[in-house]
């Protein structure tokens, strides 16, 4: 089977078995992916002696990492859906165009953001919640983990170019190979070389360099049927615009994330490092449900950006269908589960009895909005998948920014710290409504939209 052969049977294979043969690979990358920064929080949250105070330290540079992964998504957000529309209109050309420009846009932001991060890591750290005890470890951590930046940008950026030409399986292993190499090299640079935090640190450097080293192997090869070549790399303004322009929403909603964590930690901090921890831990908590149904809109996000491009738009609604179903039943099943045992999941990251008792009451009030966000990633992912950048925009905006930054700010003055974390479950639950009543009005007049120029 050819390159061309892979893309094509994204509009041609039955459609259940197709989605989930593109889907369960991004969704085990994912979850391989998850375990860079789950691994790391629960070795460090077991070191004798720091473990709390450097899992807060490790905990508060998340939202600085967040942060620079968010301009990844840029160009796999954005200009892997429009590479995938392009091959289904049979434009090979302007797909690799897109590819060429993405990589070109991925070191610039290696560039920028790596430089920024290095001037300001204190004082952005101390923002966004460490304190005298735990700024040594948030900086010991970060100032190595920044010089891997390129490897994550290039791991996470294009690494959904290999999804978009059919081959979802290849894609997987440069996550599983770098999540595996770091649980090997964890607890060998942490605990038998005694580097602690640091050791964790390198361990994730080494491991993501691997992850890259893959990605960019299979791109230069003759395998790949959008091949990342010299000639495709040079500056095209339109290109640049477009990838810009449908990015900003996966961006916008990685930046979010992001800003949620400065401001929540900052609250957090005047209340004491235990709830900064405590935050650490349902923050990656959160993550058990909600990034293998980002990996599953990895699966299906090209499925329906390449018979959209074809006009195809009876497959598009089976296709969602599908999507919708699988990602809400299983983001509410892990999130009720991890409800009903809140003291199983804190035990996994730390043996302190004050922290597992915090964790325990404070896991229900964060975790309960997020029992229907499935709806919301199913519906968001799509309108990214058919190029409809505003809306996208508008959604990532609505969940974060207009209302999680301004509960969390608001709900303390009534209900003191657990004001802080009930902001989450409340701005989460409001937004997954709000996105699939959107959803329910703009898909159909969107889909008519298409049916009429494939008719003219």
């Amino acid at each position: 089977m050819n390159g061309n052969d892979y893309e094509e049977r994204l509009g041609t294979d039955r459609m259940l078995p197709l989605v989930f043969k593109m889907a369960l690979p991004a969704v085990a990358a994912q979850i391989a992916n998850l375990l860079y920064s789950i691994v790391d929080r629960i070795y460090i949250g077991h070191i004798p002696g720091i473990g709390t105070d450097a899992l807060a330290g490790v905990g508060v540079t998340g939202s600085v990492i967040l942060l620079i992964s968010a301009f990844s998504a840029i160009v796999s957000g954005g200009g892997a859906p429009l590479a995938a529309i392009a091959l289904g209109q049979g434009d090979r050309n302007r797909a690799e165009k897109i590819l060429g420009n993405g990589f070109v846009l991925l070191i610039i932001f290696t560039l920028i953001t790596s430089i920024l991060a290095y001037a300001f890591m204190e004082p952005v750290l101390l923002f966004t919640g460490a304190s005298e005890n735990t700024i040594p470890y948030a900086t010991g951590y970060l100032s190595i983990y920044l010089t891997g930046t390129i490897f994550v940008q290039i791991s996470t950026g294009l690494n959904t170019f290999i999804n978009i030409q059919g081959r979802p399986g290849i894609a997987m292993m440069s996550t599983v190979i770098g999540a595996a190499l770091n649980i090997i090299l964890d607890p060998v640079f942490i605990f038998a070389f005694g580097m602690g935090v640091k050791g964790a640190a390198i361990a994730t450097v080494i491991s993501q360099a691997c992850s890259a080293a893959w990605v960019l192997s299979f791109l230069f090869s003759k395998k790949a049927s959008l091949n990342l070549a010299s000639r495709y790399m040079k500056f095209d303004a339109r290109i640049f615009l477009a990838i810009l322009g449908l990015g900003i929403s996966p961006f916008i909603m990685a930046c979010t994330e992001s800003l949620v964590g400065f401001v929540l930690n900052g609250s957090l901090k005047q209340f004491g490092d235990i709830y900064v921890s405590t935050l650490a831990i349902l923050q990656s908590a959160m993550q058990f449900g909600s990034v293998p149904i980002t990996g599953f809109a990895q699966g299906f996000v090209p499925i329906i950006s390449y018979n959209y491009g074809h006009g195809d738009t009876a497959r598009v609604r089976e296709c969602f269908r599908i999507a919708l179903i699988t990602m809400f039943s299983f983001n509410a099943l892990v999130m009720l589960a991890m409800i009903a045992f809140p003291s199983v999941v804190a035990s996994m990251f730390t043996s302190d009895p004050a922290l597992i008792a915090t964790v325990k009451q404070m896991l229900p009030v964060f975790l309960s909005g997020m029992t229907i966000f499935g709806l919301q990633r199913a519906c968001q992912n799509t309108f990214i998948a058919l190029g409809q950048a505003k809306i996208s925009v508008f959604i990532a905006l609505l969940r974060k920014v207009i209302l999680l930054v301004p509960l969390a700010l608001i709900l303390p003055q009534f209900w003191q710290v657990k004001g802080v974390f009930a902001a989450e479950g409340i701005a989460d639950a409001t937004a997954a409504i709000c996105c699939t009543a959107i959803f329910a009005i703009s898909f159909p007049k969107i889909l008519r939209k298409a049916e009429a120029r494939k008719a003219a």
